[in-house]
Formats: C-alpha cells, structure tokens, sequence
C-alpha cells in the first residue's frame, strides 16, 4: 500500500510556489523530488513532463513554443523532469517564465545552478534542495510515534546504516536494502556524474569514491589523494566538483575567523547518505562506530539546512562541526556514547578561544545532561534533539 511521506520542506515550497513562477528541487536522484512535486500538483491541470525522454528533450531543446504548444499550454502547475539533460535550458526556461508558466523544475544536479543556466533565470526562480529523508521524516515513514531511548538508538542505527532514500526506508529486505543502494551507486555514477560531466575514467572515478567512503569525515589533501589513486590535481578536483554537483558527497571547509584561511585549507568530506556510503564501502555492521556516526550527524546538518564547517588547529585540538547562526558559533562534538560530563580538549580549546554561548555533545548512546565552561553552556544531547536545539537558537 503506497504511503506518502510529507516532508520537512513543505510550508516552505508552498509559500515558494505561491511567489515564484518557477521553483526548482534539486537533490540526489531518488531522494523522492518528482514524488514530492507530482503529491503536490494533485489536480486536474497539472502535467509532467521526463527529459530522461530523448523525443520530449529533443522537442524541448529544438523548438521551445512547439513544446509549449504540445506540454504546457492549458497546464498549471507542469513539472519538469531532470531538466539538466536540456542543452539550452536556461534561456528556454526564461522564455516560459516570461510567458506567465507555472513550472517546478527538478535536477539531480548542480549544474542547474551554474551560471549557464541560473544567470536567465534571476528574478523568476526560487531553488530548494531535497535530501533523503531526515530522520525526522524516517520516523514517520515507519509509524513510530512512542520515541524511547532503546527505539530511538535502534533507528538511529538503521537509518546510519541503510540510509534514508525512501525506495530503501520503506523496503523491510535487509539484502533488497542493499541492493537498491548498489544500483543507485552506479547509476549515480555512470549517469549523474560520468555522463554530465564528460568522465571517461571510471576506474579511477570509482577509486576515489571508495577511498572516500573508507576515509568519510577525513580532510581532503589533494596530494595525499592523488598520489594514492594516481590523478593529477586538476583531474581529482574535477571528479570531486562533479561527485559533489551530483550530491553524492559535500565537501565542509574549515572554520577560522580569517575567511582566507577558511577558504585555502583542506575542506573534509562527508556523503550525503550514510546508506550510499556504506554501500561504496560494501560495509554494512551490526554497530555503528564513531565514523559512521559522525557522517551521520553531518548529514542531519545538512538536512536542517545548516552550512557546517569543522575546526582544527596547528596543535592539533579539533572540533567535529561548528555550525554559525546569526554570526554567532555552536561547536559541536560528535561522540559514540557519554556516561559522564567530561569534556573533550578539543571543545575546551574552542570554548576557551571563542567563548560561545552554547556548545553541543551529540551522542549515539548516553545520558542527557549539561555542563558549563566559563559562560558556556554545553549539552549532552541525542542526534533528534540536537536539531530542534539548533534551530532554536537565536
């Protein structure tokens, strides 16, 4: 029985789609855009269209008011599908906003935001980024309503291990899990980030994603990396830019108060989906350990909108994730379990160079509790609430 998931994103679509005449979703393929879209145009004038389709994309791509006349004309809202197979869709998207179309527009791509594309459409489109579901949103797609301690640590781990693509959340086969996963891998890579950007290499291509879901939450050092699978610097950034535009990973810089700094050392790098990862490592555990765990939390982060940077300093003291809102930092350090208020060097070390007014200790098992650190006030704290706690802060 089909069940639809509603997801976090929605109050701000609708208000989005009320005020723009196009609004673009771009996320993972199979992260549930065209799902989310095709729930919200449930009426009998809205039309979709595939661009995965060689004859709608070639009409399209060839002659726009033919495509009109055939796709859109009589049709509100129209949902256009991966859109970046389009050669010229920036100045055909800007003709059918000008003509008063209302168009939802998706990618699996970045690409749709380079300036090839978004430079025609200033004004006119709002963009939103959809990402497998949150754990939040993995809840709800399994019915559970009574949150204790031991469900939430068991859901915590399945969502850590199989991550949190809805065809994968909503399949109870462990082995059907698995085998989603490794095919969308492919398909991602031969598709998303071979075919969009010109990578003949797949032998390499598929190394570094492998060296990368081994090493997740490692910095990237361009020289370590290249000399390792064999690729020049130009060639490695390429593949990663391309990986990241096709939200396979996200690349996090470091956090410094000299924005040059933050901007010339070594970012680390996270998958946008512990299940994808493990997958590239062909690693499913029974536990979860402190690596996985601390893509994890990235990726709620990242789902929760936050733009999360890491701290180390020469000496060595480091801090998972620090997250900015309103200027002002939350350090957050990721731990598997805490019995106790101890506080790690690290985090005192930030503490004690930034003075923040809050710090957060997120734990896959331990008590909750707080601590203080001169006018800090620090919480130990559980992955759900670390971000209700984020988003309160002011």
């Amino acid at each position: 029985m089909y069940m639809y998931v509603e997801r976090e994103i929605s109050e701000k679509f609708g208000g989005l789609a009320r005020a723009y005449g196009i609004v673009a979703l771009v996320g993972a393929r199979q992260s549930g855009k065209t799902t989310f879209l095709k729930e919200h145009a449930k009426n009998p004038g809205a039309s979709y269209v595939l661009f995965d389709d060689p004859d709608a994309r070639a009409l399209f791509d060839q002659d726009v008011k033919k495509f009109e006349k055939q796709f859109i004309e009589g049709h509100a809202p129209v949902i256009l599908d991966e859109v970046q197979y389009c050669k010229d869709a920036g100045r055909n998207l800007k003709y059918l906003a000008d003509s008063g179309r209302n168009l939802w527009i998706t990618s699996s791509s970045e690409i749709l935001l380079g300036k090839e594309v978004l430079s025609f459409l200033v004004g006119r489109v709002s963009v939103l980024r959809l990402y497998p579901f949150s754990l939040k949103e993995f809840l709800s797609a399994n019915g559970t309503q009574e949150l204790t301690g031991q469900v939430l640590s068991r859901s915590v781990w399945e969502h850590a291990t199989y991550g949190g693509y809805p065809k994968v959340v909503t399949t109870g086969d462990v082995e059907m899990k698995k085998t989603i996963l490794s095919d969308l891998y492919q398909t991602m890579l031969f598709k998303d980030v071979a075919r969009t950007f010109s990578i003949e290499d797949m032998n390499s291509l598929e190394k570094l994603a492998k060296y990368l879901a081994v090493n997740a939450g490692g910095a990237v050092s361009y020289e370590n990396i290249g000399s390792e699978i064999g690729l020049s610097f130009q060639t490695l950034k390429k593949y990663l830019d391309a990986m990241e535009k096709s939200h396979i990973i996200r690349r996090i810089p470091p956090f410094h108060t000299n924005k040059t700094k933050e901007i010339t050392r070594q970012p680390k790098a996270y998958f946008v989906d512990t299940g994808l990862r493990n997958a590239v490592a062909k690693s499913f555990a029974t536990q979860v350990d402190g690596k996985l765990f601390e893509n994890y939390v990235a990726t709620e982060l990242f789902k929760a909108g936050f733009e999360p940077k890491y701290w180390r300093t020469k000496t060595g003291a480091e801090v998972d994730f620090i997250v900015e809102k309103d200027g002002k930092p939350t350090p957050i350090e990721v731990k598997l379990k805490t019995g106790n208020s101890k506080i790690e060097s690290g985090l005192r070390a930030f503490i004690d160079e930034y003075s923040p007014e809050n710090a957060l200790v997120v734990a896959y098992e331990g008590k909750k509790m707080q601590a203080k650190r001169g006018k800090t006030r620090i919480q130990f704290t559980d992955v759900m609430q670390m971000r209700e706690t984020l988003s309160k802060q002011g």
